[in-house]
């Protein structure tokens, strides 16, 4: 069944000149069916470069946001319409205008993990992988909002000694991380290293052998000589740490005791079967205001720009 679906995704491809992009946190079988895998950044570093004329988001909602305004004149679907981002929906437009009408002199940094609406309030976009970069670029007296991650956000604060004006927003999938899970784990596997995403709470990181965006993590397991790895984000990415290295072992900080796993609910919503759906219907597509597409790429070239 699976063999037939992905056979006819394929042909679909060909004949409707369509790409399939995934972010890591897709199960394994769409990761290996996509035309493109990685983190934010480089999903929209993939996206600006897309040549085909439909391009399936197999991601979160506001990932499909991004290459659209990035490709405006593109048809970009996305497999699950309901496939949203709670960091996301941490903060909303008319509450984030209000909240900045109270810090005037500053520049306004948005993660990508925001709503098109929120990007058209920013100055400049930046992902986990690019975040201290394009911090270390401004002007150390330089005021700065940061939104909507605090996590993150608290992190690059602590890495570069700014202080930030944080958004309290998170991410459900790292902030429910607890240093109590890592000390089982680490009770369990002794000496064997955590690797964390910055987007996990302040006492996780500081537990932390090395912190990173998820590519970062994934490029880290590559060239490092430890054996073993525990691993505080999202559990998709293990399918290509285990791809990259087979003889290597990768456990979870899972999310609760009932499991051992830490999923995003909204990134599994994709499957193969609502990929083979929009393909052939060509429906769920994402829609976005040309006044908005227009204001927001502007952070979003920024971002480009000085990554």
């Amino acid at each position: 069944m699976k063999k037939n679906i992905i056979t006819n995704i394929n042909r679909l491809k060909t004949e409707k000149n369509a790409v399939i992009l995934a972010h890591y946190y897709q199960v394994a079988e769409i990761q290996e069916l996509a035309d493109f895998v990685g983190d934010s950044l480089a999903l929209a570093q993939a996206a600006e470069k897309v040549q085909a004329d439909i391009i399936v988001f197999a991601g979160v909602h506001f990932m499909a946001e991004t290459a659209k305004i990035l490709n405006p004149n593109k048809k970009v679907l996305i497999p699950d319409m309901n496939a949203g981002c709670s960091l996301a929906d941490s903060c909303s437009a008319d509450e984030f205008e209000l909240f900045l009408k109270k810090y005037p002199e500053h520049i306004v940094l948005t993660y990508v993990n925001a709503s098109a609406r929120v990007k058209v309030l920013s100055d400049i976009i930046v992902t986990s992988s690019n975040a201290l970069k394009i911090v270390n670029q401004l002007p150390a007296n330089q005021k700065i909002v940061f939104a909507p991650d605090r996590n993150l956000g608290a992190y690059i604060n602590a890495a570069t000694g700014r202080n930030m004006v944080l958004w309290n927003g998170s991410c459900h999938v790292h902030d429910q991380l607890e240093t109590e899970s890592i000390i089982n784990l680490k009770l369990k596997y002794p000496n064997v290293p955590l690797i964390a995403h910055p987007e996990c709470k302040g006492p996780v990181l500081e537990m932390a052998d090395f912190i990173g965006s998820t590519q970062a993590l994934l490029n880290f397991t590559k060239i490092d000589n430890n054996q073993s790895y525990i691993v505080a984000t999202e559990g998709g990415i293990i399918h290509q740490m285990k791809k990259a290295s087979p003889n290597k072992s990768f456990f979870v900080v899972p999310a609760n005791e009932t499991c051992n796993c830490n999923d995003c609910i909204y990134m599994k919503m994709n499957t193969l079967e609502k990929i083979e759906h929009v393909l052939e219907t060509e429906t769920n597509e994402i829609f976005i205001d040309d006044e908005i597409i227009i204001a927001s790429l502007k952070p979003l070239k920024r971002m480009l720009q000085m990554s």
